[in-house]
């Protein structure tokens, strides 16, 4: 009778399988993802992949997949910079050899390789595995179908039953079948067999303290910091759960349940960890995102000048720099959105250092052409033709002006350069006419004599009468004309003094306008005869002038062809149009006689 308790027992023990129940997913490709995030290198992230190689354990190819990740993230990184630091000093960026990129991916070679033998013998050692627990069920069932020697087989099942316990992995398309097929057979042995009570309590003592164990130790992972090892040895406790045997029906489901909550405590830590971290890569997801767009609305056409190319570069390398800051973006659109920024970034520095280049080769002929101006002006530095020399290195000057920039490093040196040689011939010519500007100021003292006595007339005191008043005039205007040059700085306000009183003069006794007008123009340039610069612009514009009266009076023609005279209201637009196209006649050949009194000054 006891023999038959006891075999009850175990068989409502067994009849209670608890591989469904605590039976937990394995791990899935994120735990391997979401190791430390701490500070590695390239050169770690090297070592720590060859190690792998070097190792004879099973490689984790979730281990493997987040290096490679973390490697080719840093290494993107790097190449960026140095393309960046490339692009700030104007040359083209090259890709080259990179001897820790190829150990790495010498590395994941080897490692491609070792995974596929190590695949292939797990394989055929999951196969043998299969056989063997396959032979030990048969021999369960065996044993329990032979009621007459329950005590000599008791200790052969407990046998078989370590024996299964045992024996490694088999496939998993036959993980689960086979399982069951073993627990069907020990439950059957118990269901048929009288075991011994001693024993059964015996077992179910011993498989209670194990249990105990491993819920203590589930209980302190539930404080562990790191949620990823915890939900790690979590795997390996339920692994050792299920290959301990049943207890005793009145604390099983006990048991079980505070195992169970301890787990679903460290799982809910283990999602909330993935949930945090998938929220900040979306965030990081949205920022580069935006980066990215930032970049694509900066027109890479627009800048044309340094400072433009300058202000441009500051703003990508902030961008650059907030892109780094970022951490990473979901693994789908992380490599997406870095080939994008990255194909932005060499996209603009390309442009830059083209424009760099060009610019360069405007500066090797800007350079060309001033080193040939400061070699003409050297070569007139110590001439003596002091009126031709003096137009000369004018023209030069002007010339200057008008080439572009050099390089900066050139800049100051040609320009000293050729201020120099200007200096020289300037200076020696200064020194020289010292003379002549003593005279300069004697006819400045001429000057404003005749422009106070030219006043002296001109005001309402005076009584003269007006013929003598026309001659003294007169005489004070060839005596202005017949005066030599005045210092230059005083020409322009002294030549304005009696341009006014003569044209007030003019008008006070009624000398013809025009007349008046041309010598005192006449007078004008005969005082700037000096400055050819001057005169030249002076003609430039008088030959605007004349051209833009003569397409009036030809357009005055042309229209004269639209009117009927016939009618009194085009009889008299025809005469305005006639006294506008005289009036402009006259402006020309008014105009044109200036440019005759230019041209005998030059």
């Amino acid at each position: 009778m006891e023999m038959l308790d006891r075999a009850e027992q175990l068989n409502e023990e067994v009849a209670t399988p608890n591989l469904p129940n605590e039976e937990l997913p394995g791990e899935t490709p994120e735990a391997a993802e979401c190791a430390s995030e701490e500070n590695v290198t390239r050169e770690s992230l090297l070592k720590t992949i060859e190690m792998i190689v070097a190792d004879d354990s099973e490689i984790v190819a979730d281990d493997v997949a987040r290096i490679k990740q973390q490697f080719y993230t840093l290494h993107n990184e790097l190449t960026l910079r140095r393309k960046d630091e490339a692009g700030e000093e104007g040359e083209a960026f090259a890709d080259t050899e990179d001897p820790i990129e190829e150990r790495f991916k010498a590395a994941l070679a080897a490692i491609k390789e070792k995974k596929a033998r190590q695949r292939a013998e797990i394989e055929t050692r999951q196969a043998a595995n299969l056989d063997k627990k396959e032979a030990l069920i048969n021999e369960l069932k065996t044993l329990g179908a032979d009621t007459d020697n329950v005590n000599r087989h008791y200790q052969r099942i407990k046998e078989i039953q370590s024996e299964f316990k045992e024996i490694g992995e088999v496939p998993p398309q036959n993980a689960t079948a086979i399982w069951k097929n073993y627990q069907d057979a020990v439950e059957a042995f118990y269901d048929q067999w009288k075991v011994n009570k001693e024993l059964r309590d015996y077992d179910f003592k011993k498989n209670l303290a194990e249990k105990q164990l491993l819920l203590d130790e589930a209980r302190k992972l539930t404080e562990e910091e790191d949620v990823i090892t915890a939900f790690r040895r979590l795997q390996s406790l339920h692994d050792k759960w299920r290959e301990i045997g049943p207890v005793a029906k009145d604390v099983r489901e006990e048991i079980w349940t505070s195992f169970k909550d301890a787990s679903a405590e460290i799982n809910k830590k283990y999602q909330a960890h993935f949930e945090e971290r998938k929220a900040r890569e979306r965030e990081n997801e949205e920022i580069k995102t935006a980066l990215c767009e930032r970049i694509e609305a900066l027109d890479f056409s627009k800048p044309s000048t340094y400072q433009e190319w300058d202000a441009m570069t500051k703003t990508i390398l902030e961008a650059q720099e907030e892109w780094k800051k970022a951490g990473f973006a979901p693994r789908k659109t992380n490599t997406t959105l870095f080939n994008r920024f990255r194909a932005l970034c060499d996209d603009f520095f390309g442009r830059k250092s083209e424009f760099f280049k060009k610019t360069k080769n405007e500066f090797a002929e800007n350079l060309a052409k001033k080193t040939s101006l400061c070699e003409k002006a050297e070569a007139l530095a110590e001439s003596t033709d002091w009126k031709k020399t003096t137009d000369a290195i004018v023209e030069l000057q002007k010339e200057w002006k008008t080439i572009g920039p050099v390089a900066r490093k050139h800049s100051d040196a040609i320009w000293r350069r050729f201020i120099k040689a200007c200096d020289t011939f300037f200076d020696r010519k200064k020194k020289v006419n010292g003379d002549t500007r003593r005279a300069e100021q004697a006819n400045l003292a001429t000057k404003r004599e005749i422009i106070s006595r030219l006043n002296v007339i001109a005001s309402d005191e005076n009584t003269t009468p007006r013929e003598q008043a026309i001659a003294e005039v007169q005489q004070l205007r060839k005596q202005w004309q017949e005066t030599g040059h005045v210092p230059f700085k005083e020409k322009d306000k002294l030549q304005d003094a009696y341009r006014e009183v003569v044209g007030t003069l003019f008008d006070k006794l009624d000398i013809k306008e025009n007349r008046a007008r041309m010598a005192d123009f006449q007078a004008g340039i005969e005082a700037s005869a000096g400055d050819s610069g001057k005169l030249s612009r002076e003609r430039e514009r008088l030959v605007r002038a004349c051209e833009q009266r003569r397409q009036e009076l030809k357009t005055y023609e042309n229209n004269m062809g639209f009117f009927n005279s016939k009618s009194k209201n085009g009889d008299s637009i025809v005469r305005e149009m006639e006294r506008k196209m005289q009036h402009l006649k006259e402006e020309i050949a008014q105009i044109s006689e200036k440019i005759k009194i230019i041209d005998s000054n030059i």
